[in-house]
């Protein structure tokens, strides 16, 4: 199995919102665990081939979300493709220009300008805001409170020889095999007190804190009204879209 990273150096804007205050003071009371992830049929999106880890990350954000709030919607591989393309000038058609995603460019461009997905509609991001991938207690809220949160990794040699679904323990891996051979994007989807799970290259994985912490570099919570409204208009836990939006604005 060929795995493929492609998150290039983190981009910082002081004008991003800083999203952990908001989230403290929303959710005070973090529980104990929280897991979107059970039972989402997350695919590969094209990340054997190339460096989509990006989009594969987002359709895997959207995936979660409508399965937890509404329906299930999956995005195909040619859409996550698609997508790549309208942001990075990658060509699906050619496979030219497979130079990697800047998280931030692609969390601008979800949000003015939309993504392809099932359907009729567009895809948009309602907001975002920076979280300090250290900070456990609100990468722990932004799952449970936001559905999610997508974290930017440097991902250690002896990671790439593990098996789908493996867990990326860092404890596991001798010296030479936790040097760092590149930027990689993940969607965080659930919590215990033991570490996050999140999706990569099609999996369901999971990893303690402590790895987590050495090897991000960078997390976002999200807010996507469009995905993470059931039918009676809240988030799945029963918070109020407007509210959402608010806490991201005032952090």
């Amino acid at each position: 199995m060929t795995y493929r990273l492609g998150k290039r150096a983190p981009k910082h804007d002081p004008r991003t919102y800083k999203l952990a205050p908001a989230l403290a003071t929303a959710l005070p009371v973090i529980p104990y665990s929280c897991d979107w992830s059970a039972g989402v049929p997350y695919q590969m999106w094209g990340n054997d081939r190339f460096g989509c880890c990006a989009f594969a990350a987002q359709a895997a954000h959207v995936a979660t979300w409508t399965k937890a709030a509404q329906g299930l919607v999956l995005l195909s591989t040619d859409q996550v493709l698609e997508n790549y393309g309208a942001v990075t000038g990658f060509d699906p058609a050619t496979g030219t220009n497979d130079d990697g995603t800047i998280l931030l460019d692609q969390l601008n461009d979800w949000r003015k300008n939309g993504f392809v997905r099932p359907g009729q509609t567009r895809d948009y991001l309602t907001g975002y805001g920076i979280i300090q991938p250290t900070d456990e207690q609100s990468i722990k809220r932004g799952i449970a409170f936001l559905g999610g949160v997508l974290a930017g990794v440097q991902v250690p040699g002896g990671f790439l020889s593990l098996g789908l679904g493996e867990t990326w323990d860092l404890d596991k891996l001798s010296e030479t095999d936790k040097s760092p051979k590149g930027g990689h994007a993940i969607a965080l989807t659930g919590y215990n007190p033991d570490g996050v799970f999140f999706n990569t290259w099609g999996a369901r994985t999971f990893m303690p804190w402590s790895t987590f912490e050495a090897i991000a570099d960078e997390a976002y919570g999200l807010l996507s009204r469009q995905n993470w409204l059931g039918v009676a208009g809240v988030s799945p836990n029963r918070e109020d879209a407007d509210a959402l939006l608010a806490e991201l604005k005032a952090a």
